[in-house]
Parts: structure tokens; C-alpha cells; sequence
């Protein structure tokens, strides 16, 4: 049987392919004509102007965000102004969240927020080695939004729901520390108006959530009013990325911390990983001069809600790396002030402390806002507990069992307290202008204070006559190893000097004066091998400080008594001055017991 074969007619075809052009192109022109412009469409919101301008419809709750400009790189971060206070939980005042390099590439109807993979990189010239790099590892997309509107190449979206989520990982949080299941309750959630605000390099937006839980855990119970219903603040910051940077190459002697990536046109035979510093941006007015003021100082702003005298000593110990910048050749490169009342602590043009409080003592920190591709850091944020200061007021009553009366207020308590206080204040910052822990520090310099990065324990002396001495435990400068760590990571070279040349010169320099650098990874009680790093120690030989500060101990003990707390409390309270005093050598003995065994090393 044949089959048949029909033949359409040329013309015939012509017409209807024609026919099916015109309707999709009509169908397009219908789809292009429905978007509105961004003015027609936001008729009627408030608009705040920035960075990447927001629209705010307060009648339905929608927050429109415009994209100014596609495919071009910015960070995006989240942060958390206002947290649990809980130190076990973690989710601080101030905490900072998961940090992006993102773009926003539109295809049709929708834009997706696109990170980054900037793990991976091609460093060369060629666009095709640099395609090959970034086709051949995973990007992220973050988020997803549609067009709402769109006029001369910007777009707007509905970013409601991207705003209005746990994007800074709340409920996982709880979930590991054991506080419960959680859930995000839109209901009981909106946008926080009052710290929603445009800058011309950054966009910030704050939001309300509260999550909810049928069975919270205890630490949840204790520091919330209502334990099922835990309502914090989340920051989103969209923040215009710097240009004009020049990275500096990292080097495991001088103690930064830093970004690196794999380069995969390294060339055959050398290191694929390439290693930056993380660093401000710092410059000098006038380059040829020996000492200069700074184009852009770098300045640190001061939580205004922290008192006095806290405030006082706070800045003081800030303002000692002014020393260690003052050495290098730059005049007035480093300040510290307090917030002025019209800036937002968020705001990425700020550097700040805060002074964060919590249910129970807990950690410090220093972090910061960098550049993920260059480690230029555009922020720096300190977060310092506020009990710390009470805590080291209580280690001073039990040494000194000061109340003969009982209604007195012995100033050395107080002094001990807040010197303590301006050491905390310049380590934080010190993390916070890219420098690591250098835990041998104790163990070098003059006194075994080479570094306000080592963590102290207090130098407690004896007098001729056995009395307690607390006016020399804690430093009152900065170290000889912090000048040197500045000096390689802030000093600029002439355009004539070989600057790794230079840089290895500095940290030839400082071993040759017994400065070094040795941090967690070395310290830290587990894993440790080296005789001179540890935690909370001092003096260059462990074994012979120990002895020390046995004695300093016995006479401390044996004067302890009633006398450690003021009239009025109950007598149960001499335990909590006694336990820190009974201890005061726990730190101490672990130090000296590294020496048994162990190894000599450098990086």
C-alpha cells in the first residue's frame, strides 16, 4: 500500500507562518504594555531615595524595591540590631549575618539576586579562562522576584517576602542550641520603619519577626516574656562595592586575618591559592611625606548607650592604635568617638562598638563587613558584653577582701575594672582592623606584653610588706607586636620600593627582635604543642610564673573572709568572690604544664 503524499501549497505556508509572527508579536507588545513605569506604578507610596531606592505601600504592607542597575556586583549582608540576650544561645545585639556578592539578572517577567562564587577565579586577562572558571563551579541563586514595573533599563520588585524572612537563620540557631522548633509567624511580623533608610552607597531595611514554638527551651523561657512568642529585629543592607583597592598579599607571620581563592591561572608549578589580608582602606594626604594625615581616617563610633565611666575607658583603650598608626607615618589616621545621635549603627559608613547586654556573662567580639573579593574591610563592628566589667570588679573583691567596714568603696576595684576594660576595647577593634589572636605574646616584649591581641590574665603582684598590688594588671598601651602587625598590614611604600620586599623586611625585623606570631590553632588547650602559647597566661618562663602566682594566691587567701563582701549581703555571697580567687591559678597551671614535653616552632 502507497502511502500518499500531500503537498501544501508554498503560499499557504508563507501566510501562516506570517500570521503566527504577527500574533506573538502582539501577544509581546500586550505583555510589555501591561508592565506600568516605575512612577505609575508607586504613585501614592513613600519612597526613600538610596543606594537601590524603596518604595513603601503602607496600606497593604509591600515593600517595592528598585533595581537601578542590572548585572552589576554588590553586597548584600544581614545583621540583627536587636536579639535574644542570651550568651549560650547566641543571636546577639549586633550579631552579623551571611554576607553576599550578588547580581541581579533579569530574563522575561523575573530578576534573580545571583551569588557570586568567588571561591573559584581565573585572574587573567582572558574573558574565555575567566567564562571556563565560573561555568565550571555552582552559583547560588538567593532569591527570585518578578517585574512589577520598569522604566529606562531599572526595575521594580516586590521584595515583601524576601524582606519579611528568617534570613538570618533564627530558627536554625534555636534548633542546634536546643531551645525547640520554631516557626516564622507572618502574622506577628512587619516591616520596622524607623531604621528603614537610603543612603547614597547603602540601602537599609529592618524588619520585625517573631517566631513561635509550642514547647520553648529553658534558656528561651529566661529571657523572654512570653517564651513561646521570641520577636527579634533583622537588618538587610545593600551596600555599593569600593573600586580602586589594592589588595595586600597574605603572609602566616604577621597574624591577619584575610579572603582567599582558588586561582586556576596560577601559573604550572606554583600555588593555586591566592591569599589576601583583610584591611581598611588607608591612604595619605600627601604620599612623599614622612608623616601624613590620612585621606579617609578610619574612625570608630561608640555606642552612645554605654555609660560612665564605662564610656571613658572604652575610648581610651580604642584610641592606643593611634600609636601603633602615629609609628608608621600617619597623623590623626585613627579615632574613636561616640555614635552621633543622627547615625544608625548599621549603617555601613560607621565603624562601631556596642555595648551589648545579656541575661549572663559572655564573649566579646570584633567582626567585620569586608570585601569578599579583595578583603578590604568596609566595616568594622565590635560587640562587647556588658558584664564583663562586673566580673573583673568581683575577681578584685576576692583578692583584696577590701571591706574593713563594710560600707566603704575601695577605688582600686573600680581601677582594675576599667583598665581591664581599655585592653577589651582595644583587642576587639584590633580583630576589627583584620588582626588575629597572637597567643605567644605573653611570653614576649617587655613584661610579657607584647600584645593587647593575647588574652591577659591579670598581673597580680606582692608588696615588700605582703599587701595585694592590683595597680599594674592590666597594660595601659599597645604592644610592640601590634606596631609591627600594623606596619604590614597599613604601611604604604613608594612607588620605587619592592613591596614584598619591603613587608618580609618588616617581619625579618620584628624575630630579630623576638616578635613573633603564634594563634588559636597553637593555644588552644587541645592540639597544642607548643611550651609558650596559651590562654589567660603569662611570663616567659610558665613554670616560674606559676610559682608567683601561688604566692600571690596564698596571701590573697589567707586574708579572704566577710571582708570580700560589703555589709548587708548574705554571707552566701563570699562564695561567688571565693571560686574566681580559689581558681586564680587555673590558667596558669595549664601553661606550665605545656612545658613538659612539646616543641619550639614558628611560622
Amino acid at each position: 500500500m502507497r502511502a500518499v503524499t500531500r503537498h501544501v501549497p508554498l503560499v499557504i505556508l508563507l501566510l501562516t507562518s506570517l500570521t503566527s509572527v504577527q500574533a506573538f508579536a502582539q501577544q509581546r507588545s500586550d505583555t510589555t504594555a501591561s508592565i506600568p513605569t516605575i512612577a505609575a506604578k508607586t504613585a501614592g507610596m513613600q519612597q526613600i531615595d538610596g543606594f537601590m531606592p524603596l518604595y513603601w505601600n503602607e496600606r497593604d504592607g509591600k515593600m517595592w524595591l528598585e533595581v537601578p542597575r542590572l548585572n552589576q556586583e554588590i553586597l548584600y549582608y544581614v545583621s540583627l540590631p536587636a536579639g535574644v540576650g542570651h550568651n549560650d544561645i547566641g543571636l546577639n545585639r549586633g550579631d552579623l549575618g551571611p554576607r553576599y556578592v550578588v547580581e541581579f539578572e533579569r530574563t522575561g517577567p523575573k530578576v534573580m539576586m545571583v551569588q557570586r562564587n568567588y571561591s573559584y577565579r581565573a585572574t587573567t586577562e582572558s574573558a574565555a579562562e575567566r567564562k571556563a572558571v565560573d561555568d565550571a563551579f555552582a552559583q547560588s541563586v538567593i532569591w527570585g522576584f518578578t517585574v512589577g514595573a520598569e522604566s529606562g533599563g531599572r526595575v521594580l520588585v516586590d521584595a515583601t517576602e524576601f524582606f519579611l524572612r528568617d534570613a538570618h537563620g533564627v530558627i536554625g540557631t534555636l534548633r542546634r542550641t536546643n531551645q525547640g522548633t520554631f516557626r516564622l509567624d507572618g502574622s506577628r511580623s512587619a516591616f520596622y520603619m524607623n531604621r528603614t533608610k537610603g543612603f547614597p552607597q547603602n540601602t537599609e531595611v529592618e524588619v520585625t519577626l517573631t517566631f513561635t514554638s509550642d514547647a520553648p527551651g529553658g534558656l528561651v523561657r529566661s529571657v523572654t516574656p512570653t517564651a513561646d512568642a521570641l520577636t527579634v529585629r533583622q537588618h538587610h543592607s545593600f551596600v555599593e562595592l569600593p573600586t580602586g583597592y589594592t589588595p595586600r598579599k597574605a603572609d602566616p607571620r604577621a597574624g591577619y586575618f584575610g579572603t582567599s581563592y582558588m586561582d586556576f591561572a596560577a601559573p604550572i608549578g606554583e600555588s593555586m591559592t591566592t591569599r589576601w589580608i583583610a584591611r581598611h582602606r588607608l591612604e595619605k594626604v600627601d604620599p612623599s611625606a614622612p608623616v601624613s594625615d590620612a585621606v579617609e581616617p578610619i574612625i570608630y563610633y561608640l555606642d552612645p548607650g554605654t555609660p560612665e565611666p564605662v564610656r571613658s575607658a572604652l575610648i581610651e583603650g580604642g584610641r592606643w592604635w593611634a600609636q601603633a598608626f602615629e609609628a608608621i607615618g600617619y597623623r590623626n589616621a585613627f579615632r574613636v568617638e561616640v555614635l552621633p545621635d543622627t547615625a544608625d549603627p548599621m549603617d555601613i559608613r560607621y565603624n562601631v562598638i556596642q555595648w551589648v547586654h545579656r541575661s549572663t556573662r559572655g564573649w566579646s567580639y570584633g567582626s567585620s563587613v569586608s570585601d569578599p573579593r579583595t578583603g578590604e574591610i568596609l566595616k568594622g563592628h565590635v560587640t562587647l558584653g556588658s558584664l564583663r566589667v562586673r566580673q573583673d570588679y568581683l575577681l578584685a573583691e576576692g583578692l583584696l577582701s577590701p571591706y574593713v567596714t563594710g560600707d566603704e568603696v575601695p577605688p582600686e576595684l573600680e581601677a582594675m575594672a576599667l583598665a581591664r576594660l581599655r585592653q577589651l576595647s582595644a583587642h576587639e577593634i584590633g580583630h576589627t582592623i583584620g588582626i588575629a589572636h597572637n597567643y605567644i605574646a605573653s611570653a614576649q616584649g617587655d613584661g610579657g606584653r607584647a600584645s593587647v591581641m593575647d588574652y591577659p590574665h591579670p598581673y597580680v603582684q606582692l608588696t615588700s610588706d605582703g599587701r595585694i598590688d592590683l595597680s599594674n594588671a592590666y597594660d595601659q598601651r599597645i604592644g610592640d607586636w601590634d606596631k609591627l602587625a600594623v606596619a604590614y598590614g597599613y604601611q604604604d611604600f613608594p612607588d620605587h620600593v619592592n613591596e614584598h620586599a619591603a613587608l618580609d623586611s618588616i617581619l625579618a625585623d620584628g624575630a630579630r627582635r623576638g616578635l613573633t606570631f603564634l594563634s588559636d590553632q597553637d593555644a588552644r588547650p587541645v592540639g597544642s604543642a607548643h611550651p609558650q602559647t596559651h590562654l589567660w597566661d603569662n611570663g616567659a618562663n610558665a613554670v616560674e610564673e606559676l610559682d608567683r602566682m601561688l604566692r600571690v594566691r596564698a596571701a590573697a587567701l589567707d586574708r579572704f573572709g566577710e571582708r570580700a563582701i560589703r555589709s548587708g549581703r548574705p554571707l552566701a555571697m563570699m562564695e561567688e568572690a571565693l571560686v574566681p580567687l580559689y581558681l586564680h591559678h587555673r590558667y596558669q597551671t595549664e601553661a606550665a604544664v605545656k612545658t613538659v614535653g612539646g616543641v619550639y616552632y614558628n611560622y
